[in-house]
């Protein structure tokens, strides 16, 4: 048996290309000390790799040119020197992308699949939703009765993040691009409104359609985006600022012409990476769990199938060109 990994073949400049990555048959690891070997059966694609292609000080260390890409998987154990984990065990965890992972059983939390589909895992049970849970509730504190605005609403993080929103008893209002996604937002993850970015007049929009302000602002994008919001912010209000995807594939940031309001408005903004918080991950998981069982949670996966499919499914994924949680199968379950 051979063990399919994708490796960084070169770092990008801009948008990133297929041949930035290659695609290699390696040998079969073997688990150490207090490791497991796991079968890598769901693959994340999250925005955030592609920050791990840059050679550039960041929260956490680049992916080296020639190393296995970045990302989490759920999978299978099929070896255990631990006694954390037994074969059969289902488990996520930072393997790579890649088919076969050998990690410390430490590294990896167990997953029920009986609670929800596997892939489910690595989205609205996952990291993308935990993210949305500790950026909301956490970073923002909303109150019942604000307008909370989030950005890439029909992504991965946004879509919870804003759901949390409503279930908070706020007035919630989706940012997305294109009529598609827009009615996704609105028609199935509940979101009192939701605005095309890619339409003219986003500043308007937004003012129109929270006359009283916005409270709360959740950031995926930055950019064009992050400065239409910052035009129409509500005195005292609050940016979770969770990402920005729209600024990973340029060399030239867009240049902010609001930032006064958030000296007028005296706002608060706050960055956060979710690892930064692991001893609230049970609470938000637990929460997440009860909300998901009760039906309060609609959650929506694109699937690439196969681990040769994960560079163009990255590569559509930062484009914009998918709805929802993007995942690659990497086995038959």
């Amino acid at each position: 048996m051979r063990n399919r990994q994708v490796r960084l073949a070169r770092r990008p400049h801009g948008a990133v290309r297929e041949d930035d990555f290659s695609v290699v048959d390696a040998p079969m690891p073997a688990p150490g000390p207090d490791e497991v070997l796991i079968e890598c059966l769901w693959l994340s694609l999250d925005p955030y790799q592609r920050m791990r292609m840059n050679d550039a000080p960041s929260y956490a260390p680049s992916v080296a040119v020639g190393e296995v890409m970045v990302g989490e998987t759920v999978g299978r154990v099929i070896e255990s020197r631990s006694p954390r984990l037994a074969p059969g065990d289902h488990v996520a965890g930072p393997t790579g992308w890649q088919c076969f992972a050998a990690m410390p059983a430490r590294r990896l939390r167990t997953v029920d699949p009986g609670l929800a589909p596997l892939p489910a895992h690595l989205g609205v049970l996952g990291m993308p939703a935990v993210t949305a849970w500790v950026g909301l509730t956490h970073m923002a504190v909303p109150t019942a009765g604000e307008t909370v605005v989030v950005s890439a609403a029909s992504g991965a993080v946004g879509s919870v993040a804003g759901q949390i929103a409503r279930l908070r008893g706020c007035r919630v209002i989706g940012i997305a691009g294109g009529a598609t996604k827009c009615a996704h937002v609105v028609d199935d993850l509940g979101f009192d409104a939701c605005l095309d970015y890619k339409l003219p007049g986003l500043a308007r929009r937004v003012a129109t359609a929270a006359p009283q302000g916005v409270h709360i602002y959740f950031d995926n994008v930055g950019g064009p985006v992050l400065d239409a919001v910052l035009a129409t912010l509500a005195p005292f209000a609050r940016i979770a600022l969770c990402g920005q995807v729209s600024q990973y594939q340029t060399d030239v940031p867009y240049p902010l012409q609001n930032l006064r309001s958030l000296l007028v408005n005296r706002v608060r903004v706050q960055g956060f990476i979710v690892s930064d918080h692991m001893p609230l991950w049970p609470q938000a998981l637990a929460e997440l769990t009860g909300w998901f069982h009760a039906g309060q949670l609609s959650h929506r996966e694109s699937v690439a199938d196969g681990i040769d499919s994960a560079p163009r499914a990255f590569i559509a994924m930062l484009a914009g060109d998918k709805v929802g949680k993007q995942v690659v199968r990497l086995a038959l379950q």
